[in-house]
């Protein structure tokens, strides 16, 4: 008790002077670190100690009111108690105070003792007001979140629009378009109720269809949560659209987008991140091998399942006209632009930091290891591991490629940055920044080897997309097996029973094996629905488009026109196709 008074006067370090006519005085010192019974007696200590040598040196610019027992007079200690009132009853407190006060049962014991006359009812008042304050700011943190996962959607546009020829350009925008409406439609309807609808079983939802009674008090669900888990499910459903690029009948995009987003994406989430979702560490009890999977942000939920999706999509309709040649070589078929690449590839940089960080939902709580340390740590944490896998993976590839290939390619080095964020994304928030780099480093050369396999059995993706959120999410999930710390994990992770962490850590190999079970049954679940959708899809004849119409690009024959008034002229053309149509226009009558 004597360390912790002694750093918590310590903190006083801040003079706010106040302009309030009422209050009739200079000035008030306030604090950063205000933290329960001990905060408010720091308060009224620095109105009776205040030295008038130090406050004149910390603040010159107006007459000088110093501690009632430094010889100062009442003035400072004067604003001092009103300043309590008002910092008790703030919304604006900084986050630690937040942590000490809001959604802990002391709360009106512990201000009791504060409040004089009819203490425990003030008391009961005044932390009804910060629990408000307290899901009030989480709400907003989870919405901001949204916002930015959302903005990957323009990253993924970017992408994909730059890694195909510039005569598919308007068909992979709109693709990309159509995959946020149509999956805000679906996953309002169905998706939201399969994964997160309470009270369910292990494998499926089954309340909540068009976000009937939510906000819910019981399953502590709002309209955020709605709209963060919107952003996750068509994030899903775009890396299926890279996969099958340059070649896929609009009609096909519709279909497989509504069918991803409203049924195939919200049955894997609830697995894993519903409260009472088979394989959930968020459950109660009966977890799969007393651990329960680590997937934090989805390197299986999300990365996995669109990647195998696409996987299946790719395989099914084969590979685009010209990207193999007759003896089976490979043959480039390069995007038009670099530069949407890189401006795609940055948009999702961007994006991640409400993807991963955002995933807490909540940045508020506090934990019990420390009276300064609390989710907002691991939040910033998150963020410098996604961070690290990233960066780690982006330099792994540009060397890996430049020995292979003897060239910088900036979309190799782009996608070996995306490739760790993918990997990082399941146990960004469990495991040290030192593992983040091994994570990337990692990464990077499964996407190498990922594209190899590729060229040798002629699978066609030209976003890359199965290799680098398949390969590498798979290696994300195996990797928390690896790496997740004891501490994180029981800090992010809360529960009564004992902590199962990483292999390589020392928590055993529990966590590891779930780990495994869960990429076992996200493949076998995923190719079970969409495989079976691509394949009705091809069998009715609505899958790809006619090679005549591909020849000539989709956006000519499917979408009225060209994205560009000029176009790359690659080999794949056919010769005496009229790219653009000029109308003519009658000469005006002379006057």
């Amino acid at each position: 008790m004597q360390r912790f008074a002694w750093r918590l006067c310590s903190y006083n370090s801040r003079v706010l002077y106040s302009r309030t006519p009422e209050l009739l005085v200079r000035g008030c010192l306030c604090f950063d670190k205000l933290h329960g019974g001990c905060g408010a007696w720091g308060v009224i200590f620095t109105g009776l100690l205040a030295s008038e040598k130090y406050v004149k040196e910390v603040y010159t610019t107006r007459p000088v009111r110093y501690g009632l027992f430094m010889g100062g007079g009442a003035n400072l200690l004067a604003a001092c108690w009103p300043s309590l009132c008002l910092v008790l009853l703030s919304s604006s407190l900084s986050l630690h105070l937040l942590s000490a006060l809001l959604g802990m049962a002391t709360c009106s014991a512990d201000l009791a003792p504060l409040l004089g006359p009819n203490a425990t009812a003030a008391a009961d008042y005044i932390c009804n007001k910060f629990s408000d304050s307290s899901l009030a700011v989480d709400n907003t943190y989870l919405l901001f979140s949204a916002y930015l996962v959302f903005s990957m959607q323009l990253g993924f546009a970017m992408l994909c629009a730059g890694s195909v020829r510039a005569k598919n350009t308007m068909n992979i925008m709109l693709t990309n378009v159509l995959d946020a409406a149509t999956g805000g439609l679906f996953y309002y309807l169905f998706g939201f109720a399969f994964a997160f609808g309470s009270p369910s079983n292990g494998f499926i939802g089954r309340h909540n269809f068009g976000l009937k009674s939510i906000p819910s008090s019981s399953s502590s669900l709002d309209y955020s949560n709605f709209l963060y888990q919107w952003a996750f499910a068509i994030a899903a459903a775009g890396i299926t659209s890279g996969s099958i690029a340059e070649r896929t009948q609009f009609v096909a995009y519709l279909i497989y987008s509504s069918f991803l987003t409203g049924f195939v994406y919200p049955v894997v989430s609830h697995w894993f991140w519903a409260t009472d979702g088979w394989a959930s560490s968020f459950r109660n009890d009966d977890f799969l091998f007393d651990s329960g999977v680590i997937d934090f942000a989805g390197s299986g939920v999300v990365h996995i399942v669109g990647g195998v999706a696409g996987l299946w999509g790719a395989l099914i309709e084969g590979p685009r006209i010209g990207r193999f040649d007759h003896s089976g070589r490979s043959v480039a078929l390069r995007g038009h632009s670099a530069t949407l690449v890189v401006l795609g590839t940055f948009m999702l940089w961007f994006g991640w930091y409400g993807f991963n960080p955002g995933s807490f939902n909540k940045i508020s709580p506090s934990y019990a290891s420390g009276n300064f340390y609390g989710q907002w740590s691991a939040v910033g944490r998150t963020a410098v591991t996604t961070t690290l896998a990233g960066c780690t993976a982006a330099l792994t590839t540009l060397f890996g490629k430049r020995i292979l290939t003897g060239h910088w390619n900036v979309t190799d080095v782009c996608n070996g940055l995306l490739g760790g964020f993918a990997a990082i994304t399941s146990g960004c928030s469990v495991v040290e920044p030192w593992a983040a780099v091994i994570c990337g480093f990692v990464a990077a050369l499964v996407l190498i080897g990922c594209n190899k396999l590729a060229e040798k059995v002629k699978f066609d993706d030209p976003l890359e997309a199965a290799q680098l959120h398949g390969g590498c999410g798979a290696w994300g999930v195996l990797f928390t097996g690896l790496f997740a710390t004891k501490k994180y994990v029981r800090e992010v992770y809360p529960s009564s029973r004992p902590v199962k962490y990483g292999l390589f850590m020392g928590g055993g190999g529990r966590l590891f094996a779930a780990q495994i079970i869960q990429i076992l049954v996200i493949v076998g679940w995923v190719s079970a629905t969409m495989g079976t959708l691509f394949y009705l899809l091809h069998k009715f004849g609505l899958l790809r488009i006619s090679a005549d119409d591909e020849m000539a690009g989709m956006d000519l024959t499917r979408h009225g026109g060209l994205a560009y008034i000029y176009h790359d002229e690659d080999e794949s053309h056919k010769q005496g196709i009229q790219m653009r149509k000029i109308e003519s226009h009658p000469t005006p009558p002379a006057v």
